[in-house]
């Protein structure tokens, strides 16, 4: 097991009306294989902790949206999973989670690479046209009474800062240092996606449902725009309309249509 050390972020107590939990403790791991997977394990283990979240310098197996690799250069970019406990939140409301998460990704980015900051359906970050972050969510379910328990979701996130060069594996990346020219601190910018992280997490707990998918859909990368998608071999251009509640991709062209997860692929230019 690698060892670790605990960050102590004394600011994420200067409001003390609010009980900030996501990041307390930030975990840093020198080296592992998947924070994701360091995380799930201590969920299997019985050991996870809500909130608890682990930060790597270097991850050599990183994992992304259908199984692919995700790969990144040793302690240039934040590789950062969190353990989240859903409590009374279904299952069947999982997108919810996924928006939230992707909402605080997305505030956090835009902070410093402005307005041209946008979320690609269903929870990448880009910047213009460029991937700037990833958003990996795997869940724990438990069966009581006949009954699957959402128990655990382990929400991962890679987000590009002071890369300047990505492998050719990579199709069109961008790093907050080659928008903006600047270095970084990453871990401290790990504890400021925390941040964020926590103030959707208290929105999501708070039954702000309907907010959540509102600011979804107005940071939604090429929203009433034209695109085109990829559905087993066939490409097709439809117009993007939004998301359904459940996480649906909802775009028009003839007729109104709607896709899960994983069902299309985007196919930009």
């Amino acid at each position: 097991m690698p060892i670790f050390v605990v960050v102590k972020n004394s600011n994420l107590l200067s409001h003390p009306a609010i009980l900030h939990t996501i990041g307390r403790p930030l975990t840093v791991l020198p080296s592992v294989d998947s924070t994701n997977n360091y995380a799930m394990a201590l969920a299997i283990e019985g050991k996870a902790k809500h909130g608890a979240a682990f930060f790597a310098l270097e991850q050599t197996a990183g994992k992304g949206q259908r199984g692919r690799q995700w790969l990144t250069a040793p302690g240039d970019n934040i590789i950062l999973s969190t353990i989240i406990k859903p409590g009374e939140l279904p299952f069947y409301q999982q997108f919810l989670l996924s928006a939230a998460m992707a909402l605080s990704c997305y505030e956090f980015f835009k902070n410093y690479a402005g307005d041209e900051t946008r979320i690609k359906w269903p929870n990448d970050i880009y910047w213009r046209d460029r991937k700037a972050a990833g958003i990996l969510i795997e869940n724990r379910l438990e069966t009581a009474g006949g009954q699957a328990i959402w128990d655990w979701a382990i929400v991962g996130m890679g987000v590009n800062i002071n890369q300047a060069r990505f492998d050719g594996a990579f199709r069109n990346p961008v790093s907050l240092k080659q928008i903006t020219g600047r270095n970084f601190d990453v871990q401290a910018l790990a504890t400021t996606l925390c941040e964020y992280q926590e103030k959707w997490w208290k929105k999501l707990s708070a039954g702000e449902g309907r907010d959540i998918l509102r600011a979804y859909h107005e940071a939604m990368y090429r929203i009433g725009e034209k695109v085109k998608l990829k559905k087993d071999s066939s490409v097709f251009e439809t117009n993007v309309c939004g998301v359904t509640e459940q996480g649906q991709l909802h775009t028009k062209d003839v007729m109104d249509r709607y896709f899960a997860v994983g069902e299309v692929e985007w196919v930009l230019d």
